[in-house]
């Protein structure tokens, strides 16, 4: 098996050992994926759809610079703090997922950072 780190222009340094992605055998798995700039600070705080919509970006961003695309997703992890904010991340996650929908689930969970309302990990098979 081959594999490399997927790293996208302008990330900042994780806050623990791990790449955003990685790239084995046409398979991309995108890291957890948190609603931070590029310094770690949460951002859209108390926002659930706008941390949604910014976690979602990072991701395409890893997936582009694998040479993958949200459409070559299959599956998708996600992390609420609260259900309440199920809705929210729901209509933005579709605009991302228009078609066909990756599996998925989703459960509640306490995250890394104060103010961090959702996290998302990702499993994408590159075509060709």
């Amino acid at each position: 098996m081959t594999s490399r780190a997927i790293i996208p222009p302008g990330s900042g340094t994780p806050l623990a050992p791990f790449s955003p992605g990685i790239l084995a055998d046409n398979i991309v798995y995108v890291s957890g994926t948190l609603p931070f700039d590029k310094d770690n600070n949460v951002v859209h705080l108390g926002d659930a759809a706008a941390q949604t919509r910014h976690v979602l970006e990072i991701i395409k961003s890893v997936l582009e610079t694998a040479g993958a695309s949200m459409a070559d997703v299959t599956f998708n992890q996600i992390f609420l703090t609260d259900w309440a904010n199920y809705a929210a991340v729901n209509a933005v996650y579709a605009e991302y997922f228009p078609g066909e929908k990756p599996a998925r689930f989703c459960v509640q969970a306490g995250l890394v950072k104060p103010g961090a309302l959702v996290e998302i990990a990702t499993t994408a098979h590159k075509r060709g």
